[in-house]
């Protein structure tokens, strides 16, 4: 199956007053097409972080050290990490899109509904305009525009020295007047649709009417949701979307995910804690654990055939329906990652732990064919 993205050898640190936190150590990962990939771990391990590198979206005193992240779209294959903040200001809610973890801050409380579903379709939609101008400006030497004939003709002549980057930015400062007008309609009329399909009840006077303060929490998210899906995004990570929903509208969201990857989204990545989450949903899933990734294989292999001591340990915690005696728990804690433990971070609590594990970070290899798994049990057979 063909990757839409490419992880490779990801980097993040942290630089505070403590040390650098090593929040990312190198993380490789490939999400393929037409996937829904879990990513799970204890709270703190990096998984926001991981998605947030992605996005590049890291706020200080976070830094991106070094990697790759390489987006396959339409044949193309870019590094976002090399791209300008302009260039992934346009890629960001259009083909590639995120769902925070907290709807009220997600939200503005000062605008409508229906106006901040628009406004990622508002602002891809205008630099589509202003291409078309600029296509148009080219071939009829400004004479279909008569009402801004001097000032287009200005822009005609700085077209014909190939500033085009100058122009795009010039021709999205115009209101474009019935343009402009013409793309706000249709834009309201395609959030109300979008949040239709999302299964918002009255859809039209919610979007007309409506702000974040009148709204239940599920129907937050479901707003948040239908900002993210405005630009049909190829591809939609979640960013803990559902912890802070009840279950019933949890299930609901989830039941979403399902029917608009079938429509609309070709992958989905879903940051997570909630292992049953992961069982009902995903098809593929990750491990992490503190800024490493331990484990990578089918929903069906982690559940049924875990390798890595960690990934074990894990699922022990669980609760399940046939629990008998007392629940495992995970011993120790967490490592500080100013300081983090030399080898693999998971060592100090690992039952299975050798001499080599507190020296040497294993390698990550293919057990099986699609099972990643960094741990030296397996490195040393």
């Amino acid at each position: 199956m063909t990757a839409i993205l490419e992880i490779k050898d990801l980097v993040t640190n942290f630089y505070t007053y403590e040390g650098v936190v090593k929040a990312l150590n190198k993380i490789s990962l490939d999400i393929e097409k037409g996937v829904t990939f879990g990513l799970v771990g204890e709270s703190g391990c990096g998984k926001s972080v991981a998605v947030r590198s992605i996005m590049r979206i890291i706020q200080a005193p976070g830094v991106v050290e070094s990697g790759q992240v390489i987006f396959h779209s339409n044949g193309d294959s870019t590094d976002l990490l090399k791209l300008s903040e302009e260039s992934m200001r346009d890629l960001r809610g259009n083909q590639i899109s995120m769902i925070f973890q907290e709807p009220n801050s997600a939200l503005n409380p000062i605008l409508s509904i229906g106006e901040q579903v628009s406004e990622s379709f508002l602002f891809h939609q205008k630099k589509d305009m202003c291409a078309k101008v600029l296509a148009n400006l080219n071939s009829s030497g400004c004479k279909t525009f008569v009402p801004w004939k001097h000032y287009l003709r200005f822009i005609y002549q700085m077209a014909a020295k190939n500033d085009r980057a100058f122009i795009l930015k010039l021709l999205s400062r115009i209101p474009f007047f019935k343009w402009d007008r013409r793309a706000k309609k249709e834009a309201l009329n395609r959030s109300i649709d979008i949040m239709e399909k999302l299964h918002v009840p009255d859809a039209e006077n919610v979007a007309r009417n409506s702000y974040p303060h009148n709204l239940s929490g599920g129907l937050k998210q479901r707003i948040v949701i239908a900002i993210a899906l405005a630009c049909n995004p190829e591809l939609l990570i979640s960013d803990e979307a559902t912890s802070n929903l009840d279950v019933t509208i949890q299930a609901q969201i989830l039941e979403l995910f399902k029917e608009l990857k079938k429509e609309i989204i070709s992958s989905i990545i879903l940051i997570t804690h909630d292992l049953g989450i992961v069982a009902e949903t995903c098809e593929r899933v990750g491990v992490m654990y503190a800024g490493n990734l331990c484990e990578v294989a089918d929903v069906e292999m982690i559940f049924n055939n875990p390798k890595h001591p960690y990934t074990k340990v894990l699922l022990d915690s669980v609760p399940k329906i046939s629990q008998e005696g007392k629940l495992l728990s995970i011993e120790g804690n967490v490592p500080n990652l100013v300081t983090p433990p030399p080898g693999c971070r998971f060592h100090p609590r690992c039952r299975d732990a050798m001499d080599i594990c507190s020296r040497e970070l294993p390698a990550t290899i293919e057990i099986e064919k699609g099972h990643l798994v960094a741990c030296h049990l397996y490195l040393n057979k």
